[in-house]
């Protein structure tokens, strides 16, 4: 079963049926009688990993709980074209009516983990880890994280309560990268780590003298990168961040960078072509 709790998941499905259903569905309420019976197979049309299978198949049971579902495939696992992943077998009416949201939901979960685990395969041999943002879908962001970590990512902050990042605006809104940090190490507890984003290898070295936990090299060259992993010599995390995709990665992660974080694993991910069939 997936880590993210069911009440965060059911509030999410719920939200995505009222939007889909509305009132009625027009075709599948108004043609089939309620008490037809179908078993239907959710086929993977991709190679990939699998995200969200278990959200998916939560999606049949909010709509009515008598309908069975069978889990075949786990999260995590690298699929191929035509595996059955699921099998549900219950009232045809609740099946059809939820066989959208549930597609939606792995469909997408399986593009974030595969597009993850894409980066993740390039960067092995290195030290670099992948790391997602909190460019993410408003209302679906747990489920993202949740498919990057599936694919072998890591995540960043959920939120802004989960760590201080001070980025360019906030450091030209305040002033400085010295000050900015200073003022906000006697204010923050001591749970909390501070990330400073560094424009150039000038800002990196502040922010390190400043006492950051996390230096973000920010849309620098590769060889800008290297220069920096070199002058910060191991006294300060460093994450790479900035239109780094499947050409560039490996490139990047060869600098010796610790972390490199992508907005394109959640926003951009390919999605994953999975299809629900009904048995005849």
């Amino acid at each position: 079963m997936t880590m993210i709790p069911d009440f965060y998941t059911d509030e999410v499905i719920k939200r995505a049926l009222s939007e889909d259903i509305n009132y009625i569905d027009l075709a599948t309420d108004l043609l089939l009688d309620d008490d037809a019976q179908t078993t239907a197979e959710f086929v993977s049309k991709d190679e990939g990993i699998l995200a969200g299978i278990d959200a998916a198949l939560r999606v049949f049971t909010l709509m009515d709980d008598t309908v069975r579902t069978e889990r075949l495939i786990c999260d995590g696992t690298a699929v191929s074209k035509g595996d059955i992943i699921a099998r549900v077998t219950g009232h045809t009416k609740a099946i059809l009516k939820s066989e959208r949201t549930a597609l939606n939901l792995v469909c997408h979960m399986s593009g974030v983990a595969t597009a993850t685990n894409r980066l993740v395969n390039a960067c092995k041999g290195t030290k670099a880890s992948i790391a997602d943002t909190r460019k993410t879908t408003p209302g679906l962001r747990a489920l993202e994280k949740y498919a990057v970590y599936i694919g072998g990512g890591r995540n960043h902050r959920f939120n802004l309560s989960d760590a201080a990042m001070l980025k360019d605006n906030h450091i030209d809104a305040y002033g400085s990268i010295t000050g900015a940090v200073t003022a906000l190490k006697a204010k923050i507890g001591h749970m909390a780590k501070i990330e400073v984003e560094a424009r150039t290898m000038e800002d990196m070295l502040e922010g390190i003298a400043a006492g950051a936990d996390v230096v973000m090299l920010d849309n620098m060259t590769v060889e800008q990168m290297a220069e920096c992993v070199r002058a910060a010599d191991g006294r300060v995390l460093l994450e790479a961040s900035g239109n780094i995709d499947i050409n560039t990665v490996a490139a990047v992660a060869r600098t010796g960078v610790d972390i490199i974080s992508s907005g394109a694993i959640t926003h951009s991910a390919k999605v994953f072509d999975i299809s629900l069939k009904v048995r005849r």
